[in-house]
């Protein structure tokens, strides 16, 4: 008990939690707004390691850091308008479309990398974002250790996650898209477009998927491995019914689900061989699914959600 007291009294842990989080809340945001749009992206997956792959590689071929996070958005508004043309244009299943694009997308980026990248050994490194230190902030005891010693794009993701919870809530945008989400032929009705609306949300939301992949290349590590998202794209789809929607617990699930992997991790460490190291894996996915268990049971979903919308039809 007093080496569990240890590991969460240890600012590292906390430090580790906002690190770990962080992919995650900027995919998180992305499938949440697809959703919200009436829109289901299961290329998230894809979108987050094609995403981590291109933002490297500019990084690597000279781009600095925020360029190489901005090509990483673009390539997720590319992917995020292939799934929109699919999906709102022609009417196509979201589930058969969002899992070609995860298949087409992570294939393309082990593609690109072999084809561009000489590999021998260990993948090339870059310097990644480096941690910010905030005066007398990052000096102070624990929590200055805890919070203030992370990268820049995690407190871009934080303030993303506040910025999209007041546009969907506290903007004529946001209600538009709400509206779309919930009875697109109301919307049109209301002189809003649902197209362009689920069009612009599917886009947008990708650029943030391809964010939380990049943040693993330019921030979390140094170079690109093409399995290195590892399933934390599912993660955020679970993550947004967790949420029931919300951009503020979204962020909120996506911190727990990072505190139950860091706290894993160093449980490990603590119990040594006592245990099959295997067990230690599971305990953030096992509990994830007893926290979302308890809450998908009051999620409202968006009643147009996965449902094609076509102009003139009820």
């Amino acid at each position: 008990m007093s080496d569990i007291i240890d590991i969460l009294a240890s600012a590292g842990l906390w430090a580790a939690v906002l690190r770990i989080a962080t992919p995650l809340i900027f995919a998180t945001l992305g499938a949440l707004l697809c959703e919200r749009a009436g829109v289901l992206n299961l290329g998230i997956e894809g979108i987050m390691t094609f995403g981590a792959m291109i933002g490297w590689f500019a990084v690597w071929n000279g781009a600095d850091l925020w360029t190489g996070l901005f090509v990483a958005a673009l390539s997720g508004m590319v992917f995020g308008a292939l799934h929109a043309g699919l999906t709102v244009t022609l009417g196509l299943s979201q589930h058969v479309s969002g899992l070609g694009v995860t298949l087409f997308a992570s294939s393309f980026s082990y593609y690109l990398f072999r084809l561009l990248v000489p590999v021998e050994g260990t993948p090339p490194k870059i310097i990644p974002f480096q941690p910010l230190h905030v005066p007398v902030l990052s000096d102070l005891p624990f929590f200055g250790q805890a919070v203030f010693t992370q990268t820049a794009p995690t407190w871009l993701a934080i303030a993303l996650a506040l910025a999209l919870a007041f546009t969907l809530f506290r903007t004529p945008l946001g209600l538009a898209i709400r509206m779309t989400g919930e009875n697109p032929h109301a919307a049109e009705a209301q002189g809003i477009n649902p197209m362009v609306i689920r069009y612009g949300a599917v886009i947008a939301g990708s650029a943030l998927m391809a964010m939380g992949g990049a943040f693993l290349t330019l921030s979390a590590f140094d170079s690109f491995i093409p399995t290195m998202v590892q399933g934390r794209g599912w993660i955020c789809i679970a993550l947004v019914v967790f949420a029931s929607w919300r951009p503020g617990r979204a962020l909120a699930g996506a911190l727990l689900f990072a505190f139950f992997d860091a706290f894993q991790l160093r449980l490990q460490t603590v119990m040594g061989g006592a245990l099959p190291y295997q067990l230690f894996l599971m305990v953030p996915f096992v509990l994830s699914i007893l926290a979302l268990a308890v809450m998908a049971r009051r999620a409202r979903v968006p009643q147009a959600l996965m449902q094609p919308y076509r102009r003139g039809e009820r």
